[in-house]
């Protein structure tokens, strides 16, 4: 790879993306307040998203949160033939820094991911930054696995085939609570992981290389960060899974990376992590293409191609025994 001109790895389809982003004067989120950010987020989140699609059933739910918060979650599940066993459930958690993003911005994509794998997912609104520092989207998500364990029979549900993942900052939320699930003696079929974000401190040459005009901007992140921890908080493992004491017997691993992420070099050293502690790992390096690439299949061949892998991944993962 090129030092001198990454631009030039980037495909035309990706280019073509980025340049139109550029000229419609697409703000940087970190020059917007938190609701701000928000707002905007929302607003762009699916233009380039595939039409999300038709669900035998939509279903909102409510999760109590340790500290008796009430969390919104969607459950969706897809058409499937009749007399089929209970399906299995991916718990999906939302990217956006720990401070945008929602149910709403990532519906076509659980909705795609469950009419390709056959499954049913289950996303979760946990609590964002400002409002909610660290660690309550941590334990926001770790409740909502307990709470899924328990509800999932009563949910035409199969629960002994439960998955989870996410993308970015719900990647990260996935491999911890994945890490956790283990420690609770909670076997988890799949942590299903678009590229999450692992080390403590963004220090790895890709954070160098891609850190300006690929999407996913130095400063963005740095302000995400700001907003969810104290720098006092960085390394601890819940924030920087790449710090987890051990990766022994955690649940298998389906990772998918975007070659010009700022974030690629940390989904690869999580992968040799994995694959140290003897864990089963499927790695998926998607050339050309930028962060939050997935959310672009009107544009972007690649995230229909990681779309049907990590379906092909959900599938065999979750199969009826």
């Amino acid at each position: 790879m090129s030092h001198s001109h990454p631009r030039a790895l980037l495909t035309p389809a990706m280019r073509g993306v980025l340049e139109r982003m550029a000229r419609a004067g697409r703000p940087p989120l970190h020059a917007l307040t938190p609701a701000q950010a928000r707002a905007f987020y929302e607003a762009g989140a699916n233009v380039l998203d595939l039409p999300p699609h038709r669900m035998a059933r939509v279903e909102a739910l409510t999760i109590p949160a340790r500290d008796g918060a009430p969390l919104v979650a969607e459950l969706v599940v897809p058409h499937r033939p009749p007399h089929r066993a209970a399906p299995g459930v991916l718990l999906y958690f939302h990217g956006g820094g720990f401070v945008v993003g929602s149910v709403r911005t990532h519906a076509a994509l659980c909705r795609h991911l469950a009419h390709l794998a056959g499954c049913a997912v289950l996303s979760l609104d946990y609590r964002l930054a400002p409002e909610h520092r660290f660690p309550t989207a941590v334990h926001d998500a770790f409740d909502a696995l307990a709470w899924l364990r328990g509800a999932a029979a009563g949910l035409g549900l199969d629960p002994a085939r439960i998955a989870v993942g996410g993308d970015s900052a719900g990647g990260t939320l996935a491999v911890v609570t994945a890490l956790q699930a283990r420690d609770a003696g909670w076997p988890l079929a799949l942590q299903l992981l678009f590229y999450p974000g692992c080390s403590a401190w963004q220090d790895t040459p890709s954070h160098r290389r891609f850190g300006h005009g690929f999407l996913l901007e130095a400063e963005t992140i740095q302000w995400f960060f700001r907003h969810y921890l104290d720098d006092s908080q960085r390394e601890d493992w819940r924030f920087a899974p790449l710090l987890a004491p051990d990766f022994d017997g955690v649940a298998p691993g389906w990772i998918g990376l975007a070659e010009c992420d700022p974030l690629v070099d940390e989904g690869i050293l999580l992968a040799d992590a994995l694959r140290m502690a003897g864990v089963a790992v499927d790695l998926e390096i998607y050339r050309g293409v930028t962060h939050e690439f997935i959310k672009m299949g009107r544009a972007i061949p690649e995230a229909l191609r990681a779309h049907q892998d990590a379906a092909r991944a959900l599938r065999r993962a979750l199969q009826a025994a």
